[in-house]
């Protein structure tokens, strides 16, 4: 699979295009806040076989150039998680009523499909599977292979999705983190922000995830097991 990140708009969201180069069929993952994706896509040379649009979730940053995308690929399906419906029909007043930014208010567009944990979504020869991971919003999940996994804001480089916003909870984030971390730790993360990181690295060393490593009895960074405290 061939793996492009289009870090996007005033959030610095990345957006993914997946192509697969058996068929030459691709797939985006999230879409930004705005018309800038929907524009890149349609400035490549060549034009990309845009086959589907997968959100991780439904926050304006990551769904709010969906009906831009639409209007300039209109074939492509669009798959939204399931738990994410409430957050997603919110996009009109979203930016104004749950976040107080009024210029993010933004167009829902279409969805065509939903996605629930243990799914599948295919295009072309690629196939991946859909994890549930809510917490940082209601629905908000992960799409895999065997080598990537998008996880959208569940899980970022030395860091994790925040909780305090409207519709987040904190309880279901460290259920669905350690969901997310039974994964194979070979596997590279792309997240909603930031850089390229792996399940093992994070385990090993995010912050926020020193209750796993409790769990699982691995040391804290630094130290070797069973000296001094612990945290994170």
């Amino acid at each position: 699979m061939k793996v492009r990140c289009l870090t996007l708009g005033a959030f610095q969201v990345n957006a993914y295009l997946l192509e697969d180069p058996a068929t030459g069929q691709c797939a985006v993952v999230d879409t930004g806040d705005g018309p800038q994706l929907a524009n890149n896509l349609a400035a490549m040379q060549p034009r990309p076989d845009l086959r589907a649009i997968l959100l991780t979730h439904a926050h304006f940053d990551h769904a709010g150039g969906l009906a831009d995308v639409q209007r300039e690929f209109p074939e492509a399906v669009t798959w939204l998680p399931a738990l994410e419906r409430p957050m997603f029909d919110a996009l009109p007043q979203q930016g104004s009523l749950l976040f107080g930014m009024a210029d993010f208010d933004r167009p829902c567009g279409r969805i065509d499909r939903e996605v629930r944990d243990g799914d599948t979504v295919e295009v072309g020869d690629l196939r991946f599977r859909f994890l549930s991971t809510p917490g940082h919003s209601p629905g908000q999940g992960c799409y895999y292979d065997d080598a990537y996994i998008f996880v959208g804001d569940t899980l970022f480089a030395s860091g994790i999705g925040r909780t305090d916003f409207p519709m987040s909870d904190p309880e279901l984030m460290w259920a669905s983190l350690r969901r997310l971390l039974e994964l194979p730790g070979h596997l590279l993360v792309c997240s909603g922000h930031g850089p390229v990181t792996t399940l093992e690295q994070e385990l090993q060393t995010n912050p926020f995830l020193g209750y796993l490593r409790r769990e699982r009895g691995i040391a804290e960074p630094g130290r070797s097991a069973g000296l001094g405290p612990r945290w994170g």
